[in-house]
C-alpha cells in the first residue's frame, strides 16, 4: 500500500491531504499543490485532473518543491491528480508497435529498452500492448523527456491519451520494478 502527502505550499507548508490511493482531483481538497512527501509506494503524478496531461513518476521521498523539480524532467508545476502503481512480481511482457492500431513492424519486449530504434530499427511507435508488469515509456532514447505509465492493457493509439502534445513518440522503456 502507498502513501503520498500533498501539500499547497513549497517545503511542505500549508494545507495538505493525505492519499492512499488514487486521487482523479486533488483540486477538491486544495487549491494548489506545490510540494509533496512519498511516504511508501510509488505514484504517477499528473499536470490535470482525471490522470491527464503530463506525467512525473514518484517514488518514495521527498520533493519540496515542484517549480525545481522542472530540473529532473517534470515539466508542470502543480499537481492535479496522482495514480498508485500497485506492486508487480513477477514477469514484464509488452508489445510494441510502429502504428496504430496495432500495425506496422511490432515487437516484443520483455525488459528494459533504452532505444527502439538502436534495439529494433523502429522509427516509431503508435501503439502498445502489455500483457504483464507495469512499464514507464519515454518520448526520447535512454529514458529522457516527457513520460507515460502503462499498466496491463491495450493502447490502440497514443495521441489520443490527453498526454498534451499530439503525436508522441515514445522512443524507450523501462519497467517498473522498484520496490513500490
Amino acid at each position: 500500500m502507498g502513501k503520498i502527502t500533498f501539500y499547497e505550499d513549497r517545503n511542505f507548508q500549508g494545507r495538505s491531504y493525505e492519499c492512499m490511493s488514487d486521487c482523479p482531483d486533488i483540486s477538491s481538497y486544495m487549491s494548489r499543490c506545490q510540494s509533496c512527501r512519498v511516504e511508501s509506494g510509488c505514484f504517477m503524478a499528473y499536470e490535470r485532473a482525471s490522470f491527464m496531461g503530463q506525467q512525473f513518476f514518484m517514488r518514495r521521498g521527498e520533493y519540496p518543491d515542484m517549480q525545481r523539480m522542472i530540473s529532473m524532467g517534470m515539466m508542470f508545476d502543480n499537481i492535479r491528480s496522482c495514480r498508485m502503481i500497485p506492486q508487480h512480481r513477477g514477469s514484464y511482457k509488452m508489445k510494441i508497435y510502429e502504428k496504430e492500431n496495432f500495425g506496422g513492424q511490432s515487437m516484443e519486449l520483455m525488459d528494459d529498452c533504452d532505444s527502439i530504434q538502436d534495439r529494433y530499427r523502429m522509427s516509431d511507435c503508435q501503439s502498445a500492448q502489455v500483457m504483464d508488469g507495469h512499464w514507464l515509456m519515454f518520448e526520447q532514447p535512454h529514458f529522457r523527456g516527457r513520460m507515460m505509465y502503462m499498466r496491463p492493457g491495450e493502447y490502440r493509439s497514443f495521441k489520443d491519451m490527453g498526454m498534451g502534445a499530439k503525436g508522441m513518440r515514445f522512443m524507450s522503456m523501462r519497467r517498473i520494478t522498484d520496490i513500490c
